[in-house]
């Protein structure tokens, strides 16, 4: 049986569609795999583990209903919903990794990683990153009221996309360096990450060995996932 590993779906009461396709993905591919994998950014935001938008409990319910299914449902942070936490453990029945994490298919070692950490010539987004990702800044985030951190998430995203708007496109995707500093440090042969919606495969060589570093696309106007049996890897898409 398959693995299926996705990232930035960026699920949003705004795009009810891509949150259309993502449940249709649950129903259909993911119901036949073994497990499936998402890198982050599941949610365009996540302010909290109280947070009861009715679009988001329809995901974890059916997150749940396919992991009591018999496939279980693996997830790391992203930049996006680097909040969720044992609440949205407990209600979708994922299991959360850490970041970045090490898994072995057919006896293979790949790292897994969000991909944010690895685009380091982004200097505000790092610092911005290093700050909110600390659990001091956490607690005092989620001790808020839920209609303030909603708004304080809305503006952070707005600011995010003005950020995005100035920033010249290769700074924001990974640097080199990390990526092989990533490789050598996890000692694999084999790299998957999201976060720069720039699916593509690329065959690299690092102290002298093969390796390779997939990256999964966006859910932004399509789906798309990788599918990974018997040793091969393929990057699909779900035509919106």
């Amino acid at each position: 049986m398959a693995c299926l590993f996705v990232s930035d779906v960026h699920l949003d009461t705004q795009a009810p569609q891509a949150t259309a396709q993502f449940l249709e993905f649950l129903r259909d591919q993911a119901a036949r795999a073994q497990a499936l994998y998402i890198l982050g950014d599941l949610f365009e935001a996540w302010v909290g583990d109280d947070d009861r938008d009715p679009q988001k409990q329809q995901v974890t319910a059916a997150l749940r209903a396919l992991g009591e299914a018999g496939v279980p449902c693996f997830v790391l942070h992203g930049n996006r919903d680097f909040l969720l936490g044992a609440g949205f453990c407990a209600h979708s029945g994922c299991i959360l990794l850490n970041d970045p994490v090490i898994a072995e298919f057919d006896g293979a070692p790949v790292l897994l990683t969000h991909g944010d950490a690895l685009c380091t010539d982004d200097h505000p987004y790092q610092e911005l990153r290093s700050v909110v990702r600390a659990a001091s800044w956490q607690r005092r985030f989620l001790a808020l009221p839920l209609a303030q951190r909603e708004l304080l998430a809305n503006e952070a995203r707005a600011g995010s996309r003005r950020h995005t708007a100035r920033t010249i496109p290769v700074i924001m995707d990974v640097n080199q360096e990390a990526v092989t500093a990533a490789f050598r440090a996890a000692g694999v042969r084999r790299l998957i990450h999201g976060h720069t919606h720039r699916p593509a495969v690329h065959d690299l060589v690092v102290d002298g060995a093969p390796v390779q570093r997939i990256v999964l696309g966006a859910w932004y106007e399509q789906g798309s996932y990788l599918h990974y049996e018997g040793g091969s890897y393929q990057l699909l898409d779900l035509p919106r």
